[in-house]
């Protein structure tokens, strides 16, 4: 009976001991909030990490560390030397490419990040016109922490649907899809005094190729998917014209895509959008409160959104680009065998695409 408990109590030693071997004490972790990638002229990359800082003591808000290496791993290796804590990936938020490495191709340096399992797929891909390090180092007054600035303005961004919002997960499933090409917001650093977004990143697989300008994005998210939230401005006015302007808020949208078919396969593709919204501000001769003068506004708004839809998509397919997923609708409605068989971008070319867009006015304010 001594010895079973003797044994017993040697076992009841051992297990706390085996718990020592790997350790995380969190004052002593450095986690990476947001990395940046610069490509140097040598095909070196310019790497960035972004630290905050968890010590009481020290006045710093975060910690900047930088390195030139091969890889991004070894990059990680080399800026470890540099600081008394351990470098983890396990809190990485944003990971930001300039727009030159962007334009060669992005596959290989994102597998390494879809293969390292401390990484989530829910990790935002940003487009840096300029350098994405430089951007990333720089200290904005108002706001402390930089890679937590970044987040909050994608995040804030993306809910009024100026921007898509695309994780390490949407952008490797457009990838792979051959129906569709990926998308990326596009960040510009102001005079080093603010972040902005400016406009979202076009891509031919991994190539960055086109760029939609930031006030045409909300034609894209028309296009792209229904939503219930967003804002957008239109002027209106013709070339030798008055001045007018429309902003429209709290708008909902509706989206449906309709594939037509003959004996070869697809024979054209629409979009049809519906659109309400309240007139937030109004600059021009129409009243409002005139139904028939209302519903002209409503024509020659849907108008000017159906034009600008219309050279987006020829935007598009200039570059031979499907940023849409125009592909996954023909795909579906011709069967994968007979998919199998076309070369979708030189089909896309050819396919005409109408977008017809259909706008009514909520409401125009408590002004009558």
């Amino acid at each position: 009976m001594l010895r079973k408990s003797i044994c017993l109590l040697f076992l009841l030693c051992l297990i706390p001991i085996s718990g020592c071997g790997d350790q995380r004490i969190l004052e002593k972790l450095g986690f990476i909030q947001t990395v940046s990638y610069d490509l140097r002229p040598d095909n070196k990359l310019a790497v960035s990490f972004s630290i905050p800082q968890a010590d009481p003591e020290t006045s710093a808000k975060r910690e900047v560390l930088s390195a030139i290496a091969a890889t991004s791993k070894e990059a990680t290796m080399l800026i470890s030397r540099e600081t008394g804590m351990m470098v983890v990936s396990g809190q990485l938020r944003n990971v930001l490419f300039s727009q030159d490495m962007a334009a060669i191709g992005l596959h290989g340096h994102l597998d390494t990040l879809y293969r390292d399992p401390s990484i989530s797929s829910q990790v935002k891909i940003s487009i840096v016109e300029g350098s994405a390090g430089e951007l990333l180092s720089e200290d904005y007054k108002q706001h402390p922490r930089t890679g937590r600035y970044i987040d909050l303005l994608l995040k804030k961004e993306a809910m009024g649907q100026t921007i898509p919002r695309v994780t390490l997960f949407t952008f490797a499933r457009d990838y792979f899809d051959h129906g569709t090409d990926p998308v990326a917001p596009i960040l510009k650093q102001h005079e080093n005094k603010y972040i902005k977004t400016n406009g979202i990143a076009l891509f031919k697989d991994d190539r960055y190729v086109a760029k939609i300008e930031p006030e045409n994005a909300l034609i894209f998210a028309f296009l792209k998917d229904s939503f219930r939230e967003g804002q957008i401005s239109l002027d209106l006015a013709e070339t030798n014209g008055e001045k007018e302007v429309v902003m429209f808020s709290s708008l909902i949208s509706s989206r449906k895509v309709k594939v037509i078919h003959d004996a070869e396969g697809a024979k054209k593709v629409t979009f049809h959008v519906k659109i309400s919204g309240s007139v937030l501000e109004y600059i021009g001769e129409a009243r409002l409160s005139n139904d028939r003068e209302r519903h002209e506004l409503e024509r020659r708004i849907s108008k000017k959104i159906s034009e600008k839809a219309d050279a987006m998509i020829s935007l598009m397919k200039q570059h031979q680009v499907d940023n849409l997923g125009i592909g996954r609708y023909v795909r579906n409605s011709i069967g994968y065998e007979q998919w199998k068989k076309i070369n979708w971008r030189e089909e896309l070319q050819k396919l005409p695409v109408e977008c017809s867009f259909d706008v009514k006015i909520k409401d125009y304010g408590k002004f009558r």
